[in-house]
């Protein structure tokens, strides 16, 4: 049982940790303390319920719905082109950003809603998660296979609030504006490079 959830564990970690769209946002909201704990929640929970879908068998119907992905590809791209303009355009004007977070500040609401789309509209979160992940799982057995996917899970919830929390600790160097600045240039490329990607997937 054990074993199973380290592998879960391991297997999880491993697909998260990356730079993507979703991991930028939630580090800027981290810099930025704003929504910390409900991004995190919401992002974590997400990986968890997709993970679970994924053992109990949907990722298989999902692979055999491929205009699913297709219409999500394409939303996702759309969606990461608007926020990189947006990131763009904060990086040109330093003078609006501030590590305290009062400047721009995004609502609950809204915060919640760009998490959202980050993951969902992200076609390769159900790959990862559903297909792959639940995949895995499943070959675990009927009762390990549960052990795997709360390993998994448990991946998602150390590396989200871990990153959301754990930026504060680069809060001295985000005092200036020109660390702004460059963060969000990396992060405009950042969603430049991935809408790239599923465009010439």
């Amino acid at each position: 049982m054990l074993l199973a959830a380290l592998a879960g564990f391991g297997s999880g970690l491993s697909l998260i940790v990356v730079i993507g769209a979703q991991n930028a946002f939630v580090l800027r909201q981290g810099l930025r303390r704003e929504h910390v704990f409900a991004i995190c929640t919401l992002c974590a929970v997400a990986d968890a319920l997709l993970i679970t879908l994924g053992v109990v068998g949907l990722g298989a119907v999902v692979e055999r719905a491929p205009i699913a992905l297709e219409i999500m590809r394409w939303a996702g791209v759309a969606f990461l082109l608007v926020y990189a303009a947006f990131a763009l355009r904060r990086a040109l004007k330093s003078s609006t950003l501030s590590t305290e977070g009062n400047a721009a500040s995004l609502t609950l609401a809204a915060a919640l809603a760009q998490a959202a789309a980050f993951t969902f509209l992200n076609p390769h979160v159900y790959l990862d998660t559903m297909l792959l992940l639940g995949s895995i799982a499943n070959t675990y057995g009927p009762v390990l296979c549960w052990a795997f996917a709360s390993g998994a899970a448990t991946a998602s919830i150390v590396w989200f609030f871990g990153l959301g929390y754990g930026a504060r600790i680069l809060t001295p160097l985000f005092a200036k504006p020109i660390a702004w600045r460059i963060l969000d240039f990396i992060i405009a490329a950042t969603m430049l490079f991935i809408a790239l990607t599923l465009i010439l997937r």
